[in-house]
């Protein structure tokens, strides 16, 4: 639930550009104040005059914490940054007749804030001056486009991870697999070897060995390049002979187990089936004794 609502989120925080840095430089005739962005700064900006006060206002900007700075500038005093809801606002305590003019980079990774002198003629032929009675005015500046490029990269990128995230999940996931009499859990391999092994000739090995019954087992010997599949209770029977796919690994033994189940139960069987036979001829002979 703490993701889907951090996801909602997502484009209100990417939306806002965030001030990463701040640079004031201060020339003979001007003091200039450059402000970078994470990304592409797309907000409006808004100035207001007072009393050798100019208040910035950026929308749709953000910055971590308080910032302040007081300059000896004979054009620039002191100035404060302040995030607040929704916009980050600048305050500048300037000389008297100095304005501002503010532009941006090309790419509008930066905001320049330049204070300088106001000049009679240049202001006369560019434009009017800002009314007393709107303290606020806008400055020039890019119109808001909507969602940046950058913003469509960052969401696919999240898209992406998400999937990538799902995927492992599903591949890591432990998968349940049927219990079979022939794929032996931990606690019978614990108990196999409290089991004692057969002595064979010192040029004989026994490489895996795996316990059946009470009185039966699967053993892989090696005699020289050979390796035999043996099953060894009261008759010891060849099952099989290796000589360059031998099993390496304790699982690559229980698979060929696996494989050779039903021959196994086929052997095996036998022993069980002759105890009948057996038990109805010693009841056939006594009973034949009894009637001499």
């Amino acid at each position: 639930m703490i993701r889907l609502l951090l996801i909602a989120l997502l484009p209100l925080v990417l939306n806002a550009s965030k001030i990463l840095s701040y640079n004031i430089y201060d020339r003979t005739d001007r003091a200039d104040v450059m402000i970078t962005f994470d990304t592409p700064y797309e907000g409006v900006i808004k100035q207001s005059v007072s009393n050798s006060i100019i208040t910035i206002k950026l929308t749709d900007a953000n910055i971590e914490s308080f910032k302040t700075k007081k300059l000896s500038s004979k054009f620039l005093h002191s100035l404060s940054i302040t995030p607040m809801s929704g916009y980050t606002q600048i305050v500048a305590s300037v000389a008297p007749s100095v304005e501002l003019q503010a532009s941006k980079t090309s790419d509008s990774y930066g905001l320049r804030l330049r204070f300088h002198l106001n000049s009679p003629t240049s202001s006369t032929q560019t434009k009017a001056p800002i009314p007393t009675n709107n303290p606020l005015a806008l400055l020039p500046t890019k119109q808001d486009s909507g969602m940046s490029q950058s913003y469509y990269i960052v969401i696919a990128i999240l898209i992406i991870g998400i999937l990538i995230l799902i995927y492992l999940k599903k591949k890591m996931a432990p998968k349940e697999t049927k219990q079979n009499k022939w794929a032996y859990n931990s606690s019978t391999s614990n108990s196999t070897k409290m089991q004692e092994t057969p002595k064979f000739d010192e040029n004989v090995s026994i490489r895996f060995q795996k316990s059946i019954d009470n009185s039966s087992s699967v053993v892989m010997l090696d005699f020289g390049e050979q390796s035999y599949l043996v099953l060894m209770g009261s008759n010891n029977i060849l099952l099989d002979k290796f000589t360059d796919n031998k099993p390496a690994t304790q699982d690559e033994f229980e698979s060929i187990l696996r494989n050779r189940q039903e021959d196994l139960e086929r052997l095996l069987s036998p022993r069980k089936e002759s105890k009948e036979p057996l038990q109805a001829y010693k009841e056939r002979a006594a009973s034949i004794s009894y009637e001499a």
